[in-house]
């Protein structure tokens, strides 16, 4: 027996989950099961539906080297082939800009200098050690702050001491950040007032210049703006195009399994095909007399109750479940068929039970069924 849970409207084996659940790291094991259900879903809805399509692509290679799969190939066909997105115009690309011009800036350079004292060994006296010699530094230099460069020559065990410490002109990122966060408190001329500790060791901090950023000319920036709202369009619209493929699936009713390759198994009938067969609301009745007697009296009541034919009663909730079920319901409904000679049958007494029973307050749970 495989196990087997429903997500975005197609079932999916347990071992496929297992098998992608590596790629979707996560401190929270189910989130990771959820992310990884939900890629396989998405990538065989896709790919179905390039089935569909007739579509055939040729595999592009990146700039790195990297060669898609042919599966890869076919999903970004059918993504190229269906969703479709209007390109923003300059009015709209103005208006981000206005709106967001401290994004648009040239990056805050900052001109500085420091004096590193590497502990000589890497353990708890090692470091105190050096912070004692970089404190003794320090407090030469706010007696003397002219002697920053002559001491970075004799004392800094960064090769920057050869030229007074100076580490040039520095843009965001370019130093570790407990120095680069310590060189943001400064005024331009000012030495920190304590060492800072990196992996490094120690440092003596002197911010000598800061140069604001600028805002950048609407022109220079253009481009950019808009190839970001058509990248933020086109996932949007790509979300809703998968979104309306599995609302397409629950609709038809939920695949019955997918191979190990991650495709709609060919030819397999969905159960909600096999629910919308008349034929099988037809045989209901004789089943449910023959295997559950009062299930059978329940519902003969409640078709009467509407003033319905047994028949009619069931066809309108096995529509109704299908309309409205989500992959949870999915899940416990397919559970039931498990080993019935009947599964179309076997399927409907489940969801009539269900109909047919009060609901009561309880808390969500998460359903994975075995098939034989």
């Amino acid at each position: 027996m495989t196990a087997t849970i429903v997500v975005e409207g197609v079932e999916i084996p347990e071992f496929l989950i297992a098998e992608e659940v590596q790629h979707h790291p996560s401190s929270n094991p189910l989130e990771a099961r959820t992310a990884a259900g939900k890629a396989l879903a998405v990538r065989a809805l896709l790919l179905h539906r390039a089935d569909e399509l007739g579509l055939v692509a040729q595999p592009l290679t990146d700039e790195d080297g990297r060669e898609e799969t042919m599966e890869e190939a076919l999903i970004r066909a059918t993504l190229d082939a269906e969703v479709e997105i209007d390109p923003p115009g300059e009015a709209e690309c103005r208006r981000v800009y206005e709106a967001q011009r401290s994004r648009f800036s040239t990056p805050v350079l900052t001109e500085a200098a420091h004096i590193l004292v590497e502990p000589k060994r890497d353990d708890a006296e090692g470091w105190e050690t050096a912070r004692q010699a970089a404190q003794g530094a320090l407090d030469q230099l706010l007696r003397k702050p002219a002697l920053f460069a002559q001491l970075a020559k004799s004392l800094s065990d960064c090769p920057s001491g050869a030229v007074g410490g100076s580490l040039g002109q520095l843009g965001p990122g370019d130093v570790v950040g407990e120095v680069e966060r310590a060189l943001a408190g400064l005024q331009p001329g000012e030495i920190l007032a304590k060492p800072v500790r990196s992996r490094f060791g120690w440092h003596v901090l002197k911010l000598e210049r800061r140069i604001e950023g600028k805002v950048l000319p609407f022109d220079y920036v253009e481009d950019k703006i808009r190839l970001h709202l058509e990248s933020r369009a086109w996932t949007a619209a790509a979300t809703r195009y998968v979104a309306e493929l599995a609302e397409r699936a629950r609709a038809q009713g939920v695949a019955f399994s997918l191979t190990r390759d991650g495709r709609f198994a060919e030819g397999a009938p969905s159960l909600g095909q096999m629910l919308s067969d008349d034929a099988s609301a037809d045989r209901l009745e004789a089943w449910m007399d023959a295997t559950d007697p009062a299930l059978a009296g329940r519902v003969r009541a409640a078709a009467a109750a509407e003033d319905l034919q047994l028949a009619t009663f069931v066809r309108r909730a096995v529509r109704h479940f299908v309309d409205h079920a989500d992959d949870e319901k999915w899940t416990q409904l397919i559970s039931a068929t498990q080993g019935a000679d009947d599964p179309a049958v076997a399927a409907m007494t489940s969801l009539l039970k269900a109909k047919l029973t009060p609901q009561t307050p309880h808390a969500h749970t998460y359903t994975v069924i075995k098939r034989r």
